[in-house]
């Protein structure tokens, strides 16, 4: 892996633009209300070309240990289910759900209700591995009660307060021993849209469909993406801090920019279109040529 110091790539500006909205503390005012507005947005997957979820809505609630009956859910309930590819949901994009008026406070349980599948393809859920077909995913908490996710956001009050759903699809997806299924058991996390994004440009030579982009800390990604045709990058929503951004793509060694800062005063980016981020050629590829 070459490492590039966040010094050694002073010819690439970054560049902070002002902060679209933001989030404050929580209230004890139990009458006020702010409104709940969820996005859902992924990373890639790893090893699948496909994978299908169809919302039907979303319930938050106050107690993280609160039953499928006991009162205080607020849902935001999408106008018709919608059937996404999450592997479509990269470079920056958030597919709405919707928003929901609740009562302000902290709430620190999320499920996302899915639509049950049916007898037959197209299924509301389903799984394309690579070099495989169309699989019907096995996903029976979804269905009923809902994907069950621990949280921790704030609703003020007369606040839009904004998240989006971060599906991992590398991580939610384990084989059933031989029975050929699928189980869909989803590691979610929500993420306030205002926390920032960082944007920027690689080597226009590269080959974009199989390069990854991803915002890392201690080794851990935290957003990965392919980047655009054209070579441009989006990763976001990404929490305010200190990032490596970790490039990897066919031929070209893992390249590494360090101390990349993210911070609430809004979007970092990094060059432009005109000054990019190159990695160098990888060892096997140098001797290749050479």
């Amino acid at each position: 892996m070459t490492r590039l110091g966040f010094a050694h790539w002073l010819t690439l500006p970054i560049v902070a633009a002002g902060l679209l909205g933001a989030c404050g503390g929580g209230s004890n005012d139990n009458s006020a209300t702010g409104t709940l507005r969820l996005s859902l947005t992924d990373a890639p997957a790893c090893g699948y070309d496909s994978v299908f979820v169809t919302v039907e809505k979303v319930r938050v609630h106050k107690s993280g240990s609160a039953t499928d009956s006991d009162s205080g859910w607020a849902e935001v309930v999408l106008a018709s289910p919608q059937r996404v590819d999450l592997l479509t949901l990269t470079n920056g994009t958030l597919l709405p759900l919707g928003q929901t008026a609740l009562p302000a406070g902290t709430y620190t349980q999320m499920r996302l209700v899915l639509t049950p599948n049916g007898p037959r393809a197209p299924w509301p859920n389903a799984i394309t591995p690579t070099g495989g077909s169309e699989t019907a995913l096995t996903t029976p908490s979804g269905q009923q009660s809902g994907l069950k996710a621990n949280i921790d956001i704030t609703v003020n009050p007369d606040t839009v307060a904004d998240f989006a759903i971060d599906f991992d699809a590398c991580k939610s997806f384990v084989r059933a021993g031989n029975s050929g299924q699928i189980i869909l058991k989803p590691v979610l996390t929500v993420i306030p849209i205002v926390s920032t994004s960082i944007t920027g440009w690689v080597d226009a030579a590269l080959d974009m469909g199989k390069t990854s982009v991803s915002a890392q800390v201690a080794g851990m990604p935290v957003r990965a993406t392919p980047p655009d045709a054209a070579g441009r990058f989006v990763l976001s929503p990404v929490p305010t801090g200190t990032y490596n951004i970790v490039i990897t793509a066919p031929g070209r060694a893992n390249a590494v920019m360090t101390g990349v800062p993210v911070a609430a005063s809004g979007p970092t980016t990094i060059g432009s279109s005109l000054v990019r981020l190159v990695p160098p050629a990888s060892a096997a590829s140098a001797v290749a040529s050479g």
